[in-house]
C-alpha cells in the first residue's frame, strides 16, 4: 500500500485574528469633514473644515506642515503652494447661549451662589473664544437676559453675577419654553453677525423638568433642531429624569446629585465647547492648475492617524502672483457639523466628580 502524504494542518484562527485586525486598522483614523470651500483668481484655494478623532472627539492644535494637499490624486508641493493655515475668525463666528433654571425650587434653596460662581468660571473660559449670551428662566412665558451676546477677552463674564440677585416672577419651570426662546435668540444674534459661517450652541442647567406646559417637549426639541445647534445639559437632583435631559442635551449632558459637583460640570462643558471651536482649520493655498475642473483633497495627520476631505474647484483664469493668506469669500448659510451625537435619544452622558 502506497503511503498517504498528510498536509500539516494549521489552525486557521490567528489567521482570521490577524486579518479581522488588519481590516479594522485600515480605515480612516481621524474624521475630516468639509464645512466648505471657496476658490478665486489669481489661483486661490481654501477649504474649512474639522477634525475629530475615530471616536469624535475634536482635534485641535494641528500646524499647516500636518496637512497634505492633493490635486487630482498628485501631491501639491508645500513650498510651491505655500499652504497656510489662515486664523478661522475670518470666516466664522461662534456662539454660546446659556441659559439658568432660576425658577422657585432653585431660588427657594442656597444653589444660587454656586450656581453663580460656576457660571462665572464657565462663561469666563468660552467668552475668551466666543460670543457668550447668558439668559435666565423661571415659569414665566419668557427668559429674562442676564447678559447681551458679547466677547471680552480682558472683562469677562460680568453680567452673569445678576444671577445672584435675580427675583423669581413665577416659581414654576418653563423649561420646554425656556428652550424655544433661547433658539429664536441665538438664531437673532447669529444673523446679526458679519461672518459668512456661523455656529451656535446652547447650554441649558436645571433642577427639573418643565412644569409650566405651556410648551410641549417635542416643540422644544423641534426648535432646537431646526436651529441645527450644539446643545449642552446640565441636570442637578433628583427631579429631573435623565431621559429628558439627554433627548434635549443631545451634544451631550450632566446629571449630577448636588451642586457639589456644580463646578466641575460647568468646567467640563466648558472645555468640551472650547475644544470644539479649535476643531475647526481653514486652509489656504495656491494652485498650480491654470485651468479646468480639478478635485482637492487634503489629508490632515496627527501621528500615525490621517483622514481627509475633497473639495471640487474651476481654475478658469488661475494664473501667477497668489496670496495664500488673503481671507476666501465663503457664502452665509452654510450647513454647519455638529459636534458629538445629533440624534435624540444618543446622547453622550458625560460623568463628571466633585472637586
Amino acid at each position: 500500500m502506497t503511503p498517504q502524504l498528510l498536509a500539516p494542518r494549521f489552525s486557521t484562527l490567528p489567521l482570521l485574528l490577524l486579518l479581522g485586525s488588519l481590516v479594522v486598522g485600515c480605515g480612516p483614523s481621524l474624521r475630516v469633514r468639509l464645512v466648505d470651500g471657496a476658490h478665486a483668481q489669481p489661483s486661490n484655494v481654501a477649504m474649512f473644515f474639522t477634525v475629530d478623532d475615530a471616536e469624535g472627539e475634536p482635534v485641535g492644535g494641528l500646524a499647516a506642515e500636518s496637512f497634505v494637499i492633493y490635486e487630482d490624486d498628485r501631491r501639491v508641493s508645500p513650498s510651491e503652494s505655500r499652504q497656510t493655515i489662515i486664523n478661522q475668525e475670518v470666516a466664522a463666528e461662534h456662539f454660546t447661549l446659556l441659559l439658568v433654571d432660576m425658577s422657585g425650587s432653585v431660588t427657594e434653596s442656597n444653589w444660587v451662589p454656586a450656581i453663580t460662581a460656576a457660571a462665572t468660571e464657565f462663561t469666563a473660559a468660552v467668552e475668551a473664544q466666543q460670543q457668550v449670551g447668558v439668559y435666565a428662566f423661571d415659569g414665566s412665558a419668557e427668559i429674562f437676559e442676564m447678559q447681551p451676546f458679547r466677547r471680552n477677552r480682558s472683562n469677562p463674564a460680568q453680567g452673569v453675577a445678576r444671577l445672584g440677585s435675580f427675583r423669581t416672577r413665577d416659581p414654576s419651570t418653563n423649561l420646554n419654553g425656556a428652550l424655544v426662546q433661547a433658539a429664536q435668540a441665538l438664531t437673532a444674534a447669529m444673523s446679526e453677525s458679519e461672518a459668512p459661517l456661523r455656529f451656535g450652541t446652547i447650554v441649558v442647567f436645571t433642577d427639573g423638568t418643565d412644569r409650566a406646559a405651556r410648551v410641549t417637549q417635542r416643540e422644544a426639541v423641534r426648535a432646537l433642531d431646526d436651529g441645527d445647534f450644539d446643545v449642552f445639559a446640565i441636570g442637578v437632583g433628583s427631579e429631573i429624569e435623565e431621559e429628558v435631559l439627554g433627548d434635549i442635551g443631545r451634544s451631550g449632558y450632566v446629571l449630577i446629585e448636588d451642586t457639589s459637583a456644580l463646578t466641575a460640570a460647568f468646567t467640563t462643558i466648558g472645555q468640551r465647547i472650547v475644544a470644539q471651536t479649535h476643531r475647526f482649520y481653514l486652509l489656504s493655498y495656491c494652485s498650480p492648475a491654470r485651468a479646468g475642473v480639478h478635485e482637492v483633497r487634503v489629508e490632515a495627520h496627527q501621528g500615525e492617524l490621517s483622514g481627509d476631505t475633497t473639495y471640487r474647484f474651476d481654475a478658469t483664469g488661475f494664473g501667477p502672483d497668489c496670496d495664500p493668506a488673503r481671507p476666501p469669500a465663503f457664502e452665509a448659510g452654510t450647513e454647519r457639523p455638529r459636534q458629538h451625537t445629533s440624534t435624540r435619544g444618543g446622547a453622550i452622558h458625560i460623568e463628571v466628580r466633585a472637586n
